[in-house]
């Protein structure tokens, strides 16, 4: 939403705010599908050892 023409910050921000409930009302978020962990839940990818050259 472009609100550069809203000189007043407390109506910039109703605006942006109202913008924003609408887009996600619109389109909300969808759960995960099976299989696609997330942050803590994902496989950490193991270090190299030291000295190892990686080509």
């Amino acid at each position: 939403m472009n609100t550069k023409s809203i000189a007043d910050k407390a109506e910039r921000k109703e605006k942006k705010r109202a913008a924003r409930k609408a887009a996600d009302e619109k389109n909300p978020l969808q759960p995960r599908p099976a299989g696609v962990d997330r942050g803590s839940r994902k496989r950490k990818v193991k270090t190299m050892a030291r000295g190892q050259r990686k080509r």
